[in-house]
């Protein structure tokens, strides 16, 4: 039996139910079809993970299969070339990955080709949980204790026996998708920072639960310490899964190796990571709308220059262009910095929250149409469950209390390293004789804060209270 194996975004070997099933044929086609879609930071990770997996498929004699276009016809023509038996695939739970999925299946119906479809992105179905009254969930806690109560992980899956085919098929070069960044190459440095791949991931896993994992309940909120897992963009593009990461953690947790403060803390992290998802399936339309359509309302300033120098890390607030540079120069920016980024772009300097998407969605490596959508709306105030608008980060409290030592900030906007402590989540608080001993320049050498943070508050909540009584 001939099968094709559609990867999407579960580009591993373990763990992969598709995959697995996939193994049973007498001859396996492997096919990638190149997203068009995707942020630039998410093209340099795609690169490699390709790269990788390729390497991995060829030492049993699969040769993985490049293809450009779109999927709904790219598939079923390639199916119908290749003359197979059966297609599978593992589902995607975006709108689009949906759409994709029903439109092949019809495309394929009557062709005497079976097609088999698999969850390993997700601990439970989406469509499986829903309230007492048959409905969504529209708020975390309740949804995670209902998946709790239902969960029951498989133990993962091993690495199949593949068998290759001997079957020529044209495959576009990875080396020509112009995936990697040139002229120049601003994703440079990520080399020495990331390692894509199933290995990567694997040894991301490692690192995280033989060290991060045991602070992890509190450690996760100091961006100066090392106690988050770095395995988002690994869950990205399915190189783990979280029904591995489930199974691991409550193996160190029975074997009393792990607290269950900090692997309770980190399983429910995976739990959100359920809720966007299982949001975008619910409420499709929240991709490109807020989830409260109170918010399609609200005046934003949207003031092109404030959302370039928030773009830079040039706001005049250490810890918001601590994170942004850090996204810049890594791909990557801390969970708790994210959010203060986040709040700070929103509430701060009133740019829509969709700008911000638009930034990380083309900076991040582990950027995500799910988690994205999600986390900015959250933030903005407009999401499920989300934080209250009224809610708005002091970005000088929040550098204070999550980096109250300066080794994040110091790090990543290194003009302020000789700044005492005291004053370098506010600078401009320091006499003209403690800046020039430091060396530090306002408005010359680092940029005087783009906003006053009482006035700005001030403004972003009469913004809140108009759109309110515009509604009532």
């Amino acid at each position: 039996m001939k099968i094709l194996h559609w990867f999407r975004e579960d580009l591993r070997l373990a763990d992969n139910p598709a995959l697995y099933e996939a193994s049973q044929g007498n001859e396996l086609i492997a096919l990638f079809v190149i997203p068009q879609n995707i942020g630039g930071a998410s093209k340099w990770w795609l690169h490699n993970s390709l790269q990788s997996l390729s390497n991995d498929l060829s030492k049993s004699g699969v040769q993985l299969i490049l293809r450009q276009g779109d999927p709904i016809s790219v598939v079923p023509e390639l199916a119908q070339e290749a003359g197979i038996d059966l297609l599978t695939w593992n589902r995607v739970y975006s709108p689009q990955g949906v759409l994709q999925g029903s439109a092949i299946k019809e495309a394929l119906n009557g062709s005497g080709i079976k097609v088999e479809s698999f969850n390993s992105q997700l601990l439970i179905e989406p469509t499986k949980v829903l309230n007492k009254q048959g409905k969504a969930f529209r708020v975390f806690t309740p949804f995670w204790k209902h998946c709790l109560a239902m969960l029951e992980p498989p133990l993962p899956l091993t690495v199949p026996s593949l068998k290759g085919t001997s079957f020529q098929l044209e495959s576009a070069r990875l080396e020509t998708l112009g995936l990697i960044p040139s002229q120049p190459n601003w994703a440079q440095s990520f080399d020495a920072l990331w390692q894509p791949g199933e290995q990567g991931a694997i040894e991301a896993w490692r690192k995280f639960s033989e060290g991060g994992i045991n602070q992890y309940a509190q450690g996760r909120d100091f961006p100066g310490e090392c106690n988050t897992s770095l395995l988002s963009p690994h869950l990205t593009w399915g190189e783990i899964g979280p029904n591995q990461l489930w199974y691991y953690t409550q193996e160190l947790m029975a074997g009393n190796q792990l607290a269950n403060e900090n692997g309770e803390k980190f399983l429910s992290e995976i739990g959100w990571r359920e809720f966007s998802r299982y949001l975008l399936v619910h409420f499709p339309q929240i991709e490109k709308s807020s989830f409260n359509p109170l918010f399609d309302d609200f005046v934003w300033q949207n003031k092109e220059s404030n959302l370039i120098a928030w773009q830079k890390g040039q706001t005049g607030y250490p810890i918001v262009d601590a994170g942004m540079r850090e996204l810049w120069q890594t791909g990557y920016m801390h969970n708790r910095v994210r959010m203060i980024t986040a709040s700070f772009l929103t509430k701060h300097l009133l740019c829509n929250w969709r700008s911000g998407m638009a930034w990380f969605w083309d900076t991040l490596v582990d950027a995500d149409i799910a988690n994205n959508t999600a986390s900015w709306q959250w933030v903005a105030g407009c999401g499920a469950d989300a934080s209250p608008y009224f809610r708005i980060f002091n970005p000088i409290l929040q550098g204070e209390k999550f980096d109250g030592d300066g080794q994040y900030t110091k790090r990543w906007v290194p003009e302020l390293t000789m700044l005492p402590n005291k004053y370098l989540h506010k600078p401009w608080e320091a006499s003209e004789t403690i800046l020039k001993t430091a060396g530090v320049e306002l408005g010359t050498n680092y940029p005087k804060p783009l906003v006053d943070h009482k006035l700005a508050r001030e403004l972003a909540l009469s913004r809140y209270h108009e759109m309110k009584l515009n509604h009532q």
